[in-house]
């Protein structure tokens, strides 16, 4: 992958953006998409949609959500130490002893949450897991009254991380669920720059994923969609820990998965399958035997229903700040989906 093309998923990750925060992610996404499409608009709800090509009565949805997981300030102590919730489903064990970023009307300052030290905890202690409720932020204030000058009741706070490169094309980041599914999309757009399609295709930044799935739901309303699909990241179980028996055996560097099951549409299923084996696009399966925790659910359920499907790009360490990506899965991912687009299975292109 090109430098500057890595260069944009570094700033689409470490761009901070919890749901109900997400314009600057946006903002980021849409200035770089208007590249390859021109066409955009942002919704009521907060989404951003691009549209490419025209109406004939064929459209299709790509969607992948903005926001990631993160806390949001709830009160300040006399002393000035700052308590708060969790906005999305974070691990607790993963909360005390971390630097965040606190999103300010001033700007962005940096705090530690804070934990007694193992020297000093007895025994019950050391075996407790804290609650959220009983974790705080320490931005180095003296009370309340310097505090409140700086923060306020309701900032946003994420891990303070870097994207960051391991070995070869394997990187790390706080956000790539699913700001990668955001980079696939923005990929397709661009390998599409030019081209001519024969259906109007949606590329969308959703809101809200991690709280509900609530911008999918809200954008395929207005779209009415006739094939959606959902780009995000999925577990991978190459790691100590995973439960291949559970989960699936699922890879980083061995292609996106294609998803089955009860959320997805057969024919799109074995259409997907069918252009990666035309275009010589490694992938892999993955079985979701309920309704998946990804925008295919509401995408899905739209209106009167949607041939869904989704793509994922296999992640290590999910909702941790230390999310583990291999490159070659989103440009996989990218080149089935474009390819998808462009060919006639599944009757979207009639020529």
């Amino acid at each position: 992958m090109l430098k500057q093309r890595i260069d944009f998923l570094r700033q689409l990750t470490e761009t901070i953006g919890p749901s109900g925060m997400e314009d600057d992610v946006a903002r980021l996404w849409q200035e770089n998409t208007s590249k390859y499409c021109v066409d955009s608009t942002r919704d009521a709800h907060g989404n951003t949609i691009f549209v490419k090509g025209v109406d004939n009565n064929m459209r299709v949805m790509l969607a992948a959500h903005a926001d990631e997981i993160g806390y949001m300030v709830k009160y300040i102590d006399d002393e000035g130490f700052i308590y708060f919730a969790q906005v999305g489903g974070l691990d607790r064990h993963l909360i005390p002893g971390r630097q965040v970023s606190i999103v300010t009307k001033k700007g962005v300052i940096i705090g530690a949450i804070g934990k007694k030290a193992t020297h000093l905890q007895d025994a019950d202690e050391e075996k407790k897991l804290m609650k959220t409720k009983e974790c705080w932020v320490d931005i180095g204030v003296k009370n309340k009254k310097e505090a409140e000058k700086i923060v306020s009741v309701g900032d946003y706070i994420v891990p303070n991380v870097k994207f960051e490169n391991i070995r070869g094309d394997i990187y790390t980041s706080k956000a790539f669920d699913d700001r990668a599914g955001m980079f696939v999309i923005n990929e397709v757009f661009r390998l599409l720059k030019g081209k001519k399609i024969n259906c109007q295709l949606y590329g969308v930044a959703t809101v809200q994923e991690e709280i509900g799935l609530r911008g999918a739901k809200t954008s395929a309303y207005g779209i009415k969609p006739h094939v959606g699909i959902a780009i995000d990241v999925t577990h991978a179980s190459d790691n100590p820990g995973s439960d291949k028996k559970y989960s699936g055996e699922i890879k980083l560097g061995a292609g996106p998965s294609i998803c089955t099951g009860p959320n997805i549409t057969p024919q799109l299923f074995d259409a997907l399958c069918a252009v990666a084996k035309k275009n010589k696009i490694p992938y892999q399966i993955e079985a979701d035997e309920g309704v998946t925790g990804t925008d295919a659910a509401p995408i899905q359920v739209s209106r009167m229903g949607v041939a869904t499907g989704l793509i994922s790009i296999p992640l290590r360490y999910m909702h941790t700040p230390v999310e583990m990506v291999h490159l070659s899965d989103i440009e996989n991912a990218a080149k089935l989906l474009a390819a998808f687009v462009e060919g006639d299975i599944y009757g979207i292109n009639k020529k």
